[in-house]
């Protein structure tokens, strides 16, 4: 720590020095650009937060070591382009999205590191990559941009990759203090790292320079086929991989419009998919509720369908998420929700769910390595007939119960402490809460699946099974 202290106030000395020696020129914004308080903070940034990633993942290599080396990467071409937007000025959409592809092309590397064949190492890819969506945050326009304000959006993007690095902090918890290091790190980079600069320097977004040059123009592209005049559908959202397509709801403009460009290709955020209007039951006229035959046929005919039926995630009647038979679905998300409705997944299989919203009920039944990641729920989130699950409460749920089910890990914030949980015909049922320390590890409790009972004084009396080292 002392060594990186030093490192940084000869950084500052050194920079002091220059504009000493060179002074503020007006039109030489070489100088007086790096000596901007906002990038002298972000590279103390980096070389607080990002080196001590590196040099965790420097201890484990491999894999780790390739992940940390690209969000090194990332983080540096992040400061290349604040410094771009103080030197030049507001750009149309389409000159935004040439600009960010620097950025998209580091966050694309990270992303297939994770994809393929599945890795020793997938929970430290994973979190690595879904962290990276965090720097989005400097395409930030205005409220009407389409997302989230930045230092909202750093929040949820680490929220996102926090639920892979609770893995890795269980996993290695008790075998290899390496690992346990990289993930702290990695969280500590983001929260409070990154949110606290975005909060100091940019928390309306990026300032661009009235007077600097003009942005590079996005490169023509060739001719497209003779179109109609009207103008195009409603470009495609930051959280989806579909091709656009007509919605009943409003289209979103702005940034949507950016990520729509940036995600051509091989998008970051392939795995996404967010649930426009157009695919929600009741505004679709295709579906009657009747199964023809027909469908039945091409339902059996097609490799993308599981035995069990066609994977669903669509809200029905207003009132209902259904999320069936999705497997190998690690981004699957519901975000337009609120309190009077519930959700229900259904027979899915190594996939991960995201509830950003508060919502009345949530039940996960017959599904298999399912991670439920919710942040509020009013009556009771309900776990029954699954296998091998992990849930994450970032907020409050009075009640969860666990029913004939066999592995189950419970991941509970502090606000959801007092939750009642209720476990029957169920086994390897395991609570993980945080620790006392604000930075410290979770504390993992394993609920007694086995009970003694002794006849005394005219009635049974029941105690659970005390397990060594619990």
């Amino acid at each position: 720590m002392d060594e990186n202290l030093v490192k940084r106030l000869e950084s500052a000395v050194a920079r002091l020095e220059a504009l000493s020696a060179g002074g503020f020129r007006q039109g030489d914004g070489g100088d007086a650009t790096a000596a901007d308080p906002s990038i002298v903070a972000f590279e103390d940034l980096i070389s607080e937060y990002v080196q001590r990633v590196t040099t965790a993942g420097e201890k484990i290599g491999g894999q780790v070591l390739d992940v940390s080396k690209i969000i090194a990467e990332a983080f540096s071409v992040q400061k290349e382009l604040l410094v771009k937007v103080k030197e030049t000025q507001k750009p149309d959409m389409a000159g935004l999205v040439e600009f960010l592809k620097p950025l998209n092309e580091v966050m694309a590397k990270a992303s297939a590191l994770s994809e393929g064949r599945r890795s020793d190492y997938f929970h430290h890819l994973k979190t690595g990559a879904d962290s990276l969506s965090a720097l989005a945050w400097i395409a930030y326009t205005g409220k009407d941009c389409g997302m989230s304000m930045p230092i909202a959006h750093v929040e949820e993007s680490w929220q996102m990759a926090e639920f892979y690095c609770n893995k890795i902090l269980v996993e290695y918890r008790n075998k290899d203090a390496n690992h346990v290091e990289w993930a702290k790190a990695l969280k500590e980079l983001y929260i409070p790292g990154l949110r606290d600069y975005v909060k100091s320097h940019y928390p309306l977004g990026p300032v661009w320079s009235m007077t600097g040059k003009k942005a590079a123009p996005a490169p023509a592209k060739a001719p497209a086929p003779a179109a109609p005049a009207p103008p195009p559908p409603p470009p495609a959202s930051l959280f989806t991989s579909e091709t656009s397509q007509p919605s009943s709801s409003r289209p979103k403009e702005g940034m949507s419009a950016v990520f729509q460009e940036i995600n051509s290709g091989k998008p970051v955020t392939s795995g996404l998919r967010k649930v426009t209007d157009d695919m929600k039951t009741k505004n679709r006229a295709d579906r009657s509720g009747v199964v023809t035959l027909s469908e039945k046929e091409g339902r059996a005919a097609s490799p993308a369908f599981s035995k069990a039926g066609p994977p669903k995630l669509e809200l029905q009647m207003g009132r209902k998420w259904v999320v069936e038979n999705q497997i190998g679905r690690s981004n699957l998300v519901i975000d337009d929700c609120d309190a009077k409705q519930s959700v229900y997944v259904y027979g899915c299989k190594n996939s991960v769910l995201q509830i950003q919203g508060k919502v009345n009920n949530i039940t996960v039944d017959k599904c298999t390595k399912m991670g439920v990641v919710f942040k509020d729920v009013v009556a009771a989130c309900e776990i029954v007939n699954c296998n091998g699950v992990e849930v994450q409460c970032q907020g409050s749920a009075p009640t969860i119960s666990v029913d004939n089910t066999s592995g189950c890990q419970l991941y509970l914030s502090k606000d959801s402490l007092a939750t009642s949980i209720t476990t029957a015909k169920s086994s390897e049922t395991n609570v993980l809460v945080p620790g006392s320390d604000p930075d410290g590890d979770w504390v993992e409790h394993a609920l007694p699946q086995q009970y003694i009972h002794a006849f005394k004084d005219g009635q049974f009396v029941t105690t659970p099974v005390s397990h060594s080292g619990a």
